[in-house]
């Protein structure tokens, strides 16, 4: 519980206040059943109305202010543990946003999900009741012993005695009940990842005729959690049943034995009811308690969870170079070998130079590692071996935003947000108007987009559903090529453009683009062909880098995928 106290340090001073205030609210009611005994065995006996009104005016008093405090401080409890939740949510989707692809991946998007919705509303759930009762609590269970041990402490040790086997008990279900939580919160990230794919993966699933397969996934997913649900919340139903238990077996005893010294003389009516209010006050307050430990229970295993990613610390160190320059960049890979943390090289000694202003074409079967190029330009991840240079700098020596701003990327698998078709491709940055439309027509965008009713004001679905996968490269390529970047990317970036509007593209590259580095990462030949340099890959591994020409002279692999995409071997046979 180390990182909610550390959230809760700023509001230190409205926990205290509100702790002061349910203090005293508190004492207001334990006051109450002191002062009925006190009526009931010293006032009436006298039949004086006067005292019997004056003491009740005290109760009624002392009544009012309770509930004034209680709600009082109910309500500031309750902004605390909204402040407070909101902050770590803040911090860790800040967090989320700044972590590595590696360790993204190692997490999981599903559990990042439920850790900011589950686990946050657990944390939320946890502080409120645990500044509500558990301030309120221990005060009426200490508070109630103490009174009732000045009202007759025979009857106080009889009620004390099953105070130490409830202790064992509520410890030993607690900590059976956490471990239980956090396997709990593990099928929660279960349930999240079937329902994000099934949603993602609607029109695949209706394509496919599969609804019914699926409704039978998810039932599976849904049944386990119901499953790790139950058994949690069954082991922890037993504490307070067996709380009541005890509880109430101490109330038997003390009832027997009030009755014997009732009888006997030494103790008096009045303090026999003062008695059994306080040790129903008494039980009310185990009973929170207990629930309080359920709470704390999966609070604790949320907050275990949070504090795993926030303490994370990123494993791709920046550098300190941020320096931009304003002409094109040059690139050279040095014998570099990236492998996956959970499987073999993904590349291996890969080694190329794309000088300022020149273009690199990259082929290959899937996956042999060009989308993994890119992604190590992007530092992404971090090569296993050899060197990225840029602008002969190890391209470790940039702050990855100096780094970021040099480059512009369409990447294989981009995303398109539910915001217009303005903001996803300005993307949060200062461009002029001028530069907006400049890369709109540059990405051969200006065709669809000005046939919209709200033109660049049309705002898309989430991941650009309501665009066709045309248009939806033409808004990312806009996004990538505005600003005129140093480097640019283009990771299969039009696959889905038809043949003149991708001519019309790599024009428009060749045009207002000479002076950028240009890195194109594609299947068909006729997108590369015209690079200055070609490198082709199998299964992470160079087997042909050189102009189209030079390959098609000497590279069957590359003659091949060109007879198969051109037909020519079928027009010579």
């Amino acid at each position: 519980m180390k990182l909610i106290i550390n959230y809760l340090k700023p509001y230190r001073s409205r926990v205290t206040l509100a702790v002061i205030i349910k203090f005293l609210g508190t004492m207001m009611e334990l006051v109450l059943p002191w002062n009925l005994a006190y009526i009931l065995d010293q006032v009436i006996p006298q039949k004086n109305p006067q005292k019997i009104l004056f003491w009740g005016g005290v109760m009624l008093v002392a009544s009012a202010f309770a509930l004034w405090a209680n709600i009082v401080a109910n309500r500031m409890v309750s902004r605390i543990a909204k402040d407070t939740t909101q902050h770590i949510r803040g911090d860790l989707f800040h967090k989320i946003t700044y972590l590595d692809t590696t360790q993204i991946e190692e997490v999981g998007v599903s559990s990042l999900v439920s850790r900011v919705t589950s686990d946050t509303y657990n944390i939320h759930l946890t502080l409120g009741v645990m500044m509500r009762m558990g301030i309120r609590a221990p005060i009426l269970l200490v508070g109630g012993i103490l009174i009732t041990t000045t009202l007759d402490p025979i009857l106080t040790l009889v009620l004390v005695a099953v105070m130490p086997i409830i202790f064992v008990m509520v410890t030993h279900i607690s900590k059976k009940g956490v471990p239980l939580f956090g396997k709990l919160q593990k099928q929660v990230d279960q349930l999240v990842l079937a329902v994000r794919e099934n949603v993602t993966g609607s029109r695949v699933i209706k394509a496919l005729s599969k609804e019914a397969f699926e409704r039978q996934r998810f039932e599976h997913v849904n049944q386990s959690l119901v499953n790790a649900e139950t058994t949690a919340n069954v082991t922890l139903a037993a504490s307070p049943a067996l709380l009541d238990l005890f509880l109430n077996l101490g109330l038997t005893l003390v009832i027997v034995v009030s009755a014997y010294r009732v009888n006997a003389g030494l103790t008096q009516p009045g303090v026999i009811v003062a008695f059994l209010t306080y040790f129903t006050i008494i039980l009310n307050a185990m009973l929170s308690i207990t629930r309080i430990f359920v709470l704390y229970s999966r609070g604790l295993a949320s907050a275990n969870r949070i504090n795993e990613v926030i303490r994370k610390k990123p494993s791709l160190v920046p550098g300190s170079l941020n320096q931009r320059k304003e002409t094109a960049t040059k690139l050279v890979f040095d014998d570099v070998t990236f492998a996956y943390p959970d499987g073999g090289p993904a590349i291996e000694h890969i080694s190329f130079s794309v000088s300022a202003g020149e273009t690199l074409g990259i082929m290959g079967a899937t996956g042999s590692g060009k989308t993994t190029i890119a992604s190590l330009i992007l530092r992404l991840y971090d090569r296993t071996s050899g060197q990225i240079l840029l602008d002969g700098q190890e391209i470790k020596h940039y702050s990855l935003d100096a780094l970021h701003q040099k480059i512009g990327a369409v990447l294989q698998k981009d995303v398109l947000f539910a915001d217009t078709i303005r903001e996803n491709i300005l993307f949060g940055r200062s461009f002029s108007e001028e530069q907006l439309q400049q890369a709109i027509d540059d990405a051969q965008a200006r065709e669809f987009i000005d046939k919209l009713a709200e033109g660049l004001e049309h705002r898309l679905e989430a991941k650009g559903q309501n665009l066709s996968g045309g248009q939806k490269q033409r808004v990312l390529l806009a996004r990538a090529l505005i600003g005129q970047p140093d480097l640019l990317i283009l990771d299969d970036s039009s696959s889905a453009l038809d043949y003149h509007t991708d001519a019309n593209l790599r024009r428009a590259l060749r045009t207002h683009f000479a002076a950028t580095t240009k890195i194109l990462i594609a299947q068909r030949i006729s997108s590369i062909q015209h690079a200055d340099k070609i490198l082709l890959l199998d299964k992470g591994e160079m087997i042909g880098y050189g102009t189209h020409e030079e390959l098609l002279a000497a590279n069957s692999t590359y003659q091949e995928i060109y007879q198969g995409q051109t037909g020519e071997q079928a027009i010579e046979e």
